[in-house]
C-alpha cells in the first residue's frame, strides 16, 4: 500500500479491510512489555499525566518508553487516538492539526497520542504501518479501528464520532467529559457544515452525481474552498474507478493511439495504487497527442494530480514530465 494522499479514492474499502485486519490481529504486547517498567517511572514522575509540548493534556507526544502508561492504560478509560506520522510526510501535516484540534474540543473524551514513526520504529512495526499518516484507535489496550491518508475534516470528525457514540455506554469518562464541555460552554466537536454533509451523505449512498453536483454548489459560493475541491476530484474519480477494468491496462498497451483506452487504463492503475504508472502512461500520451485529443489528457492528468497533496513527490515529478511534454 503505497499511496499517501489526499481522500484516498477507494479510502472507504482500505479502512474497512485496515479496521479488520485490525480486530485481534495486531499484538501490542511486547511493546507492553518493553515500556512497562518505565512507563510506571514516567507516571510517577507525572502524576497528572502526560502532556505534548504545547502543554495539552489532550495531545501527548508518545514513545516507546511512554507506550505503556500513555496508550494501553490510558485506554483503559478513554480511547486513544494514535496519530502515526513523521516529519517528511507532507499528508501527515495536512492531517495532524485536525486530529489535534479535534482532541482539543473533545475536552478529553478521547486522547491523541502522536507517535512519531522513524523515532519509534517498534510502535511503528507493531501496528504494521506500509504507509503514512495512519491513525489507530486504541480501546482497553487493543486496536479496534483505522485508517489512512489524509482525509477532510468532515470525515475525520465523522470517524471520531462514530467512534465515541459505540464507545459512549462501555467508557463513562467519555460522558463526563463531554458532560464538562458542555458545562463550561465549549462543544464537544466543532459543528458540522450541512452542505458537506449532503454531500457526504450522498457518496455514502454511492450517489455520485448528486455529491458531485453538492460540491460543485459549494464551490459556486466558495471557489476556493479547497476541502471542496479535492472532494470534487475525489467524487469523480470515484465514479470512474468504480468501473475501472484492469484489463484495459493490457488493452491500452496494445493500442496506444486509443485516447480511451489510455485513459480508462490509467484509471485501473490510480486505482490499484500504481500511481507513477498512470502518470508516465498519461504524460506519454500527451508527448505523441496534438489539439483536442491532447488537451482531453492533459485535462484527465491534471485530475488525478488533484487527488493528491500539491508536495506529494509523484505528483511533482509528473509535472516536470507533462512540462516537459507539452512545450
Amino acid at each position: 500500500m503505497s499511496l499517501v494522499s489526499r481522500p484516498d479514492p477507494r479510502q472507504a474499502a482500505r479502512t474497512a479491510a485496515l479496521s479488520s485486519a485490525m480486530a485481534g490481529a495486531v499484538d501490542l504486547s511486547a511493546l507492553k512489555a518493553r515500556s512497562e517498567a518505565a512507563a510506571r517511572s514516567q507516571q510517577t514522575q507525572a502524576s497528572g499525566g502526560a502532556e505534548s509540548a504545547d502543554g495539552s493534556p489532550f495531545v501527548i507526544d508518545v514513545t516507546e518508553q511512554s507506550f505503556q502508561a500513555d496508550v494501553l492504560e490510558r485506554s483503559l478509560q478513554v480511547p486513544v487516538v494514535v496519530d502515526l506520522w513523521a516529519t517528511w510526510c507532507g499528508p501527515c501535516k495536512q492531517l495532524s492539526p485536525v486530529l489535534e484540534r479535534l482532541a482539543e474540543a473533545g475536552n478529553g473524551a478521547w486522547v491523541l497520542a502522536k507517535v512519531d514513526v522513524d523515532a519509534n520504529p517498534r510502535i511503528a512495526q507493531a501496528f504494521g504501518v506500509q504507509s503514512i499518516p495512519m491513525v489507530v484507535a486504541v480501546v482497553g489496550g487493543q486496536p479496534v479501528d483505522a485508517f489512512n491518508g489524509a482525509l477532510p475534516e468532515p470525515q475525520v470528525r465523522q470517524w471520531i464520532s462514530a467512534l465515541l457514540d459505540a464507545l459512549r455506554d462501555r467508557m463513562p469518562a467519555i460522558a463526563e467529559a463531554e458532560a464538562g464541555a458542555a458545562a463550561n460552554g465549549a462543544p464537544t466537536e466543532e459543528p458540522e457544515d450541512p452542505r458537506f454533509t449532503a454531500a457526504e451523505d450522498a457518496l455514502d449512498r454511492g450517489d455520485y452525481p448528486a455529491a458531485e453536483e453538492a460540491y460543485q454548489q459549494i464551490l459556486a459560493v466558495e471557489p476556493a474552498n479547497e476541502q471542496a475541491l479535492a472532494a470534487l476530484s475525489q467524487v469523480r474519480f470515484l465514479a470512474r474507478a468504480e468501473n475501472a477494468d484492469p484489463s484495459a491496462i493490457a488493452r491500452a498497451d496494445a493500442a496506444p493511439d486509443d485516447i480511451d483506452a489510455q485513459l480508462a487504463a490509467a484509471d485501473a492503475e490510480a486505482a490499484s495504487d500504481r500511481v507513477e504508472d498512470a502518470f508516465a502512461r498519461l504524460v506519454g500520451t500527451v508527448a505523441r497527442t496534438s489539439g483536442d485529443e491532447r488537451d482531453r489528457v492533459r485535462e484527465h492528468l491534471i485530475g488525478l494530480f488533484e487527488l493528491f497533496p500539491p508536495d506529494d513527490p509523484r505528483v511533482t515529478a509528473a509535472r516536470r514530465a507533462l512540462a516537459r511534454a507539452l512545450f
